[in-house]
């Protein structure tokens, strides 16, 4: 813990602990990795601009997201199989997001089920849905978020079909066998820690699909084989039936699809590109970002996620529109590295770094933050 410093450090010590095939799964994107460099690159090049003599002696990154009041401006965004990166890592996650006062997303495509991290939780957190030609499972599951309380639902559209990810055809994620036991055999204290006592293959919210004797090579196919390409904008009259909760939508790069989408009674989106993991070769979420809001962030609440790897980036965000940030590798990295304690840890970097950016950008609140804020050119 006293070595990590930054997210980077934090990929490092995901790098180290975890086995070759599900660090890949984390650090990589869709083929070659156009658009995963973009998400990072596009953000790096967006100048903050330094101001000085202003009282900035009080920084607040306090804000208020679909009615909650958040202590800063960001959510874990949804992540599937973390509960593979530690021990019943979808609790281990909640807890650090509860304690940071910052909203918790669970995946769809989670470990830990809707009703353990439930139980594990003191205040309702999001559910993330996936659209699947089972439309009765998603009946169950949307059920069931509704009876635990959860208030927001990120319903994910930009996965009609999974994208190619060159990096797991390599490591082997997908190959049961010698190939993959030596990988976790060479990380002897994540095999003891998590791959036994965690017991990561009974993947909660889809093992009444799978069966109780499917692994990782099941799941996989399942999620190759049921995803719906079919789903148009009319499927959300039918989710919206099915869910009076917040709605959110994920997986936005067009101005017209936002719009789409607010036409369509969403209460907020999040401008993403699914980390890279996609469509290789489209915009950045940060270039993507100024015409959706533009476009609609009168009407709705904007998100952002993609490549955001410091608290200076979630200011970049912030300062082109968007109302909140997704983090996603970030938590990943910092779960996989050194579990609860390095995502606790990770969200209080976050939170000194925005303090530090708004500092020396010369705001004190999060609303003051925009366009202003950056330098042109």
């Amino acid at each position: 813990m006293k070595t990590a410093a930054s997210i980077s450090d934090y990929r490092e010590l995901a790098r180290r602990r975890l086995p070759h095939f599900l660090f890949e799964y984390i650090d990589g994107g869709a083929y070659a990795e156009v658009t995963l460099k973009r998400n990072e690159s596009d953000l790096e090049a967006l100048a903050l601009r330094q101001r000085v003599l202003r009282d900035v002696s009080k920084i607040d990154l306090s804000t208020n997201l679909f009615g909650q009041n958040l202590a800063m401006p960001v959510a874990l965004g949804p992540v599937g199989l973390a509960g593979m990166f530690a021990r019943r890592g979808e609790t281990q996650a909640l807890r650090a997001a509860e304690r940071a006062g910052v909203p918790f997303c669970l995946s769809t495509v989670s470990v830990c089920s809707l009703s353990e991290v439930a139980a594990a939780a003191a205040k309702p957190f999001w559910f993330q849905l996936y659209m699947v030609r089972d439309r009765a499972f998603m009946r169950d599951l949307l059920a069931i978020a509704r009876e635990l309380g959860c208030p927001t639902l990120v319903f994910t559209v930009d996965l009609p079909t999974p994208g190619a990810r060159y990096r797991d055809a390599r490591s082997g994620m997908g190959q049961a066998g010698l190939r993959r036991l030596m990988q976790v055999v060479s990380r002897p204290h994540w095999a003891w820690d998590v791959g036994v006592n965690g017991k990561p293959l009974q993947l909660g919210n889809v093992a009444p699909l799978l069966g109780p004797r499917s692994g990782l090579g099941d799941f996989l196919g399942w999620v190759r084989d049921n995803f719906d390409a079919s789903v148009t904008w009319k499927d959300l009259e039918w989710l919206r039936n099915e869910w009076r909760g917040q709605i959110v939508i994920k997986g936005v790069l067009e101005a017209d699809d936002a719009r789409a989408a607010a036409e369509a009674g969403a209460d907020g989106i999040v401008a993403s590109n699914h980390g890279g993991r996609q469509l290789d070769g489209a915009i950045s979420a940060v270039r993507a970002l100024p015409p959706i809001v533009d476009a609609v962030g009168d009407r709705l609440t904007v998100l952002a996620d993609g490549g955001v790897r410091s608290g200076l980036d979630v200011v970049r965000m912030l300062a082109l529109g968007a109302r909140g940030v997704l983090l996603g590798r970030a938590w990943a990295y910092a779960l996989g590295g050194a579990g609860e304690r390095g995502v606790a840890h990770m969200l209080a970097l976050m939170r000194a770094e925005m303090q530090v950016a708004m500092a020396l950008s010369g705001v004190t609140k999060v609303a003051e933050i925009d366009r202003s804020a950056l330098v042109e050119g």
